[in-house]
């Protein structure tokens, strides 16, 4: 078994921005010398997190609103107390959601449904520089 880790730099805008970075991570794997294996992607960072969801307008407006909803930002946060950065609602979601993902390839091909895509979600409350490890296991 082979393994293989890269990193990808992505920059965002603002909070509870969505990126689609299904091609990025397929690019990756296209490049390396593995075939078939396990594509494991990785958010260095408290904020931020790595889920899957199909990619398209609706849905890039109903998952924030989602977030909103269940983990508002305008309560109190013992975060807060501690840091007074305003983001202790982005540790709650980002802790929700996790950091990571693991998605199975076959034939140098992500196997991913029809309409899912691989997302990385802001969810900090500034513009970011982000790292994320993608780990490549297989033969």
């Amino acid at each position: 078994m082979k393994i293989i880790t890269k990193n990808l730099e992505i920059f965002t805008k603002f909070e509870l921005q969505i990126i689609n970075i299904t091609n990025e991570i397929e690019k990756i794997i296209q490049l390396i010398n593995i075939n078939s294996g396990l594509a494991v992607i990785f958010c260095k960072g408290s904020t931020g997190s790595i889920t899957t969801i199909e990619y398209e307008p609706g849905l890039i407006e109903d998952f924030p609103n989602m977030l909103k909803r269940i983990i508002p930002n305008k309560i109190n946060y013992k975060h807060e107390l501690m840091w007074h950065d305003g983001n202790g609602h982005s540790h709650v979601r980002a802790s929700l959601l996790g950091p990571s993902l693991s998605i199975p390839f076959t034939n140098k091909k992500l196997i991913l449904g029809t309409w899912q895509q691989i997302i990385f979600i802001e969810l900090d409350v500034k513009p970011r520089n982000r790292e994320l490890i993608i780990q490549i296991l297989g033969e």
